[in-house]
């Protein structure tokens, strides 16, 4: 598969202590003090394949991920740093969904990824609004015949919901997670009959996009 910041981390270590992570990997998540910092360090994490929904703790423990997975991650780093652990799914057609971590900075929407598309990855908080910041995924965002896929976008998915189910540290695979999301309220970013006359990527553009991209 391809809110606002609360006032202080101290006011909520107390909920940190409680997860179940360990203090390790409290520290590890508690040192990426900005979005920048987190992006780079799911950049760092081995691209997997694989039909899994790891776990935050897993996924420290592991050092790989995908998508989901890493969305996952940055929601828990974002949390640490005291953000909220928000999710925004994306739609396709004909292609895979994609999920991102999202975080807001003085009112303005940005977003931090894991993926093999080059451009499918860290936005900078200058959006406005949601649609804004998945509108700048549409260019990007397109499978191996060069369509433009991506078509709806989700509301904002706060995992402090799923607390009960430790999704920040179990073992088992977190499906609960991508349930969650399939669930939330989705947006169509424009008509249907935009959709059906949208062309093709250009090679250009599509060939920029594939760096990274592993067959597989």
């Amino acid at each position: 598969m391809k809110g606002g910041k609360v006032s202080s981390n101290g006011n909520r270590r107390g909920e940190h202590e409680s997860s179940g992570l360990s203090r390790q990997n409290l520290r590890t998540l508690g040192a990426l003090k900005t979005p920048a910092q987190i992006q780079r360090f799911v950049d760092s994490l081995t691209y997997q394949y694989a039909n899994t929904a790891w776990s935050p703790q897993r996924v420290l423990r592991e050092r790989k991920g995908h998508c989901l997975e890493g969305a996952l991650l940055a929601a828990a780093a974002l949390r640490a740093n005291g953000h909220p652990p928000l999710l925004m799914d994306m739609e396709a057609v004909y292609d895979d969904d994609h999920v991102v971590a999202i975080y807001r900075e003085r009112g303005l929407w940005g977003s931090i990824a894991k993926s093999n598309f080059a451009g499918l990855r860290f936005r900078a908080p200058v959006y406005r609004n949601l649609r804004e910041l998945a509108l700048s995924y549409f260019e990007h965002y397109y499978n191996l015949r060069g369509e433009r896929t991506l078509r709806a976008y989700s509301s904002p998915v706060n995992l402090e919901r799923l607390d009960h189910l430790h999704w920040m540290t179990s073992e088992e695979d977190v499906w609960c997670v991508a349930e969650y999301l399939i669930a939330a309220r989705h947006y169509p970013l424009f008509p249907d009959n935009v959709a059906r006359s949208l062309p093709r990527l250009d090679r250009r553009s599509f060939e920029a996009g594939m760096h990274g991209w592993v067959k597989h």
